[in-house]
């Protein structure tokens, strides 16, 4: 029987879903081949791994558990034949993708100043999470037509040079699952019981996919709180939460309104935010708690004043023995932190904007994973003009746009087109063996060898440990690190989605699962490991997380809520929603402020 849990903030989610596995398997009523398991986070698939880890004397391997991304890349790895892929495909991050655009524009002389390439990259995205291919589009605007065909011709290169974007990984595999009722069938039967965290999140594909999923036997089983669903922007739909409701047959949803987490004022505040929402399905947080602090409240002649008020309660709570990595501020958009930064730093109080750059996001790291890219899979077109001229080797501007020439011209990748410059160019023909003795490697080395070959032959370290400044000396240590990671990395550790499982005994398994690893995990927020700090953070960044303080700045009407919220049919309420999220993030004390006039992009508002 499907049922649809409605589970408030704080109110242990997690803990719900994974005592829900535990039990269907205790009780046999579920075998862990039975189980499909999505998650939201590759962070909350794996503490929900290490909790059934401990809570079952059982190898979970089998159980298919994991994000929505990653699961279907898993489908994909196992069916790239039906899905029309080579067993190799590489998935392309987001920078990744806009450079891939980028390129697109060059050759299809469409100048950037005309056509922004994150303008198209957000309309390819918008389009595969609605469903929709290019060839499905029609629209008798001329700029519309342009984005189509630039859709259309993005399409043919993604399957050029074997790559797949986030997108593609989700709507491939739904059109795999729709067209082929063999494999659909299996799937039925397979999974009886689909658990599913944060629901609230999910777009109309998502929920496309896994009603393709369930099969007339299977149970779905939804956790999520229409309350914090604050990603409309991102195409999440929260009207998923009625039609699953509808269309499973639920009478009702199962509500958890024990909060966990803060104390009694900062729940009534949350209470007070989200009652006032018209279309939601009903629930009202409680808790066993005190009351606690009442909820300060700051109104500021300015955004100076605000920012120095905020950073004198945080010298205050430091000085009273609160841990600083326990104090949080909030603004509705990045363009409110650089004043509080400024504050924050002239009073020495060590603080981290979270979400910055994450290990494999660092370009020492990406130019390492793109020789490793070139040498599984030549014909990744990104990976090569991202390495070919680096570290600097003499091959310039006109030489690689020689490349982009041929490969155009004749309906090949540019690894072709290079292998085929002949003796003449003998810069890219040093490339070119440069790559060649890498994929040699592949069959007699281990990963962390191949890696440690190609930092060296490539003139990685070199190029690196020859820098004067010491933030590029810094990236030796981390392309040691990188080293480090490839050592300690097992395929049947990592997370159980990125594992390319038909072809595990194939020299490239181990690249290609580090390489998928590496990939997926790109892309989600958290803090920077280190010094004990204040967070800093967008109120969206800061979901799923708690902290004891919390200071919730810039609570102005055009600020938060946002202006063009206001403007939009079902604006305030996400923004309602986006308020409930803030508050909720408080444990003990919740601190208000607002500035009656603030300098954004150096104007006075």
């Amino acid at each position: 029987q499907s049922a649809l849990v409605l589970a408030g903030a704080g109110s242990g989610k997690t803990r719900v879903l994974t005592t829900r596995i535990a039990w269907l398997l205790q009780n046999q009523m579920a075998s862990v081949h039975s189980i499909l398991a999505v998650t939201f986070t590759n962070k909350a698939a794996k503490e929900m791994q290490t909790r059934l880890g401990a809570m079952l004397p059982l190898n979970l391997r089998a159980m298919w558990l994991g994000t929505f991304h990653g699961l279907c890349h898993r489908f994909l790895r196992l069916h790239y034949r039906e899905a029309g892929l080579p067993q190799t495909f590489q998935i392309l991050d987001s920078s990744d993708q806009l450079s891939l655009i980028k390129r697109l524009l060059k050759q299809l002389n469409i100048a950037e100043e005309s056509l922004a390439p994150r303008v198209l990259q957000g309309f390819i995205n918008a389009q595969k999470e609605a469903g929709l291919r290019a060839g499905s589009l029609n629209a008798p605007d001329p700029h519309l037509q342009r984005l189509i065909l630039c859709y259309a011709e993005y399409e043919k290169q993604c399957q050029q040079e074997s790559v797949v974007d986030f997108a593609e990984l989700m709507l491939r595999s739904y059109e795999v699952l729709n067209a082929n009722e063999v494999l659909r069938t299996h799937y039925q039967n397979r999974f009886n019981h689909i658990l599913v965290d944060e629901f609230q999140d999910t777009n109309k594909l998502q929920y496309a996919w896994l009603k393709l999923i369930a099969g007339e036997q299977s149970a779905i089983f939804a956790v999520g709180d229409d309350d914090q669903s604050i990603y409309r922007f991102r195409g999440a739909n929260v009207g998923n939460m009625t039609d699953l409701m509808r269309e499973f047959h639920i009478a009702a949803p199962i509500k958890l309104e024990r909060n966990y987490r803060s104390v009694g004022n900062i729940l009534a505040a949350a209470n007070a935010v989200i009652q006032n929402n018209s279309e939601r399905l009903g629930k009202n947080l409680r808790t066993e708690a005190e009351s606690g602090d009442k909820i300060r409240y700051f109104c500021a002649y300015n955004d100076y004043e605000e920012a120095q008020f905020i950073t004198e309660e945080c010298r205050h709570l430091q000085r009273h023995g609160t841990p600083l990595d326990q104090i949080a501020i909030l603004y509705r958009s990045n363009a409110q932190s650089r004043i509080i930064e400024q504050q924050l730093f002239q009073a020495a109080i060590p603080y981290r904007i979270y979400g910055g750059l994450r290990f494999y996001e660092r370009q020492e790291i990406k130019h390492a994973l793109a020789y490793l890219r070139l040498a599984v899979n030549p014909n990744d077109d990104n990976a090569l003009l991202r390495v070919i001229n680096f570290p600097p080797r003499g091959i310039g501007t006109r030489s690689v746009e020689n490349i982009q020439a041929a490969a155009a011209e004749q309906g090949i990748s540019l690894w072709q087109a290079a292998c085929g410059m002949g003796a003449k160019a003998s810069k890219i023909a040093a490339f070119v063996q440069l790559i060649d003795s890498f994929q040699q490697q592949i069959p007699h080395f281990r990963l962390p060898e191949i890696l440690q070959t190609i930092l060296q032959d490539s003139g990685l370290y070199a190029h690196y440990q020859a820098q004067k400044q010491a933030s590029e000396r810094e990236r030796t240590e981390n392309l040691d690190e990188l080293i480090n990671a490839a050592e300690y990395f097992r395929p049947e550790d990592s997370p159980f989605e990125t594992q390319p499982e038909n072809s595990a005994d194939s020299p490239e398994f181990p690249i290609l699962a580090f390489l998928s690893n590496a990939s997926l995990e790109s892309g989600e927020t958290q803090a920077s490991a280190g010094q004990e700090a204040v967070q800093l953070m967008t109120v969206h960044a800061a979901k799923g997380l708690e902290f004891d303080n919390v200071f919730l700045s810039g609570m102005e009407e055009g600020r938060f809520p946002s202006e063009m919220s206001l403007a939009e049919h079902g604006g305030l309420q996400e923004e309602r929603r986006l308020m409930y999220v803030a508050i909720t993030r408080a444990r003990k004390r919740l601190y208000i402020s607002m500035a009656q006039q603030r300098q954004l992009y150096g104007i006075t508002q």
